[in-house]
């Protein structure tokens, strides 16, 4: 018993001696409680060198982490451990926060900048008056299509993915709300209809979109669509930027009846420690050059209207990524629908994907 106690507190000492050494080593690279601040972001989902650039001009360093999903964010804050002190959830996810009061409502008189924000933009249902988020990207999900295979005029409206020439051509996005709310849109209803009738007859029409199916998948879309492995697509505008770059025959369309206007905004959690770190960052965001930068690097659509003059001409003039006033007026914002109507909507998805023929 001795020598097991003898044992015993040689490890715990080596513990101690472990944890000061990390402390002290935390402390030369900068990082301390004061300075640090803490991202949870989506994964390269900013241009790195703007974090480089951050740090340099202020006394912060960044202590940045990733999720790769809306749910996966949500439940990680909710379960604490980790004090974030800024993160970029979407839309519908913030209005879930909000309710869960996991958000601190923002100081306005500690942000500068908020007159860069195009108007168009800014106090939204999901966040009326921007009481508790920011904007940092937005953007639309639609039709990707290489015109080696597809003529343009074959391929402007949803209900052309369920042409017969694409048998085991079509690639969607693995969504619930995405490709339920695409049948929907193709019916003439909204992607957010709570009407049983609607949904059932969305989830009927998908059932005869099977045959043209060749994958559903996420970020996997990218590579098959610059490697002309599919002729048609469905995914994100942002996504679609990055396939564009690297293959000229590819095309992304809108679909005028309608489709999904997504935002990713800035949120304080309730559970942040370095508040006025998370402030610094949001401001120096905000700052047209570095919007312009980011926007440039990441391929999503900048909502600071000011930032505009800073990008290349053909990307602030690219109808497909930055569309009319006309256009913008059929999009819809994912609404939370809560827990019920999601897990319908997930349910009825779950059973296209199993069904496949």
């Amino acid at each position: 018993m001795k020598k097991l106690g003898t044992l015993i507190a040689a490890i715990l000492i080596l513990c101690g001696g472990l944890y000061a050494y990390a402390k002290h080593l935390e402390k030369a690279q900068g990082f301390s409680g004061n300075n640090t601040i803490t991202l949870y972001n989506w994964g390269d989902y900013i241009d790195p060198s703007l974090i480089k650039k951050f740090e340099k001009e202020t006394n912060y360093k960044i202590s940045y982490e990733t999720f790769d999903s809306n749910e996966a964010m949500f439940t990680k804050i909710k379960q604490g451990g980790t004090a974030y002190d800024l993160t970029i959830p979407s839309e519908y996810m913030i209005q879930k926060m909000i309710k869960e009061k996991m958000l601190v409502p923002l100081d306005k008189s500690k942000i500068k900048g908020l007159n860069h924000i195009d108007s168009r933009f800014m106090d939204l249902a999901f966040d009326q008056k921007n009481t508790y988020s920011i904007p940092y990207f937005w953007g639309t999900l639609g039709i990707i299509y290489n015109d080696k295979y597809i003529k343009a005029s074959d391929m402007q409206h949803w209900n052309d993915l369920w042409r017969p020439e694409l048998k085991n051509n079509l690639m969607l996005i693995d969504g619930a709300r995405e490709v339920m709310g695409l049948s929907l849109n193709s019916l003439g209803y909204s992607l957010n209809s709570k009407n049983q009738t609607e949904l059932a007859e969305a989830a009927a029409k998908l059932s005869t979109l099977t045959p043209n199916v060749k994958a559903i998948v996420a970020d996997e879309i990218k590579m098959y669509m610059i490697q002309e492995e599919s002729a048609v697509a469905v995914t994100f505008s942002g996504e679609a930027s990055e396939m564009l770059d690297n293959n000229e025959h590819l095309h992304y369309v809108i679909p005028s009846e309608g489709s999904n206007l997504w935002f990713d905004n800035f949120v304080i959690p309730k559970t942040a420690k370095n508040k006025e770190g998370a402030y610094a960052f949001i401001n120096f965001m905000l700052e047209p050059k570095n919007a312009a930068q980011n926007a440039e690097y990441i391929g999503y659509s900048t909502p600071n209207k000011d930032a505009m003059k800073y990008l290349p001409k053909e990307i602030a003039n690219d109808k497909q990524f930055y569309p009319s006033d006309e256009t913008m007026s059929h999009l819809e914002v994912y609404q939370d629908l809560g827990a019920d109507y999601l897990a319908i909507y997930n349910d009825l998805f779950l059973e296209f994907k199993m069904y496949r023929k």
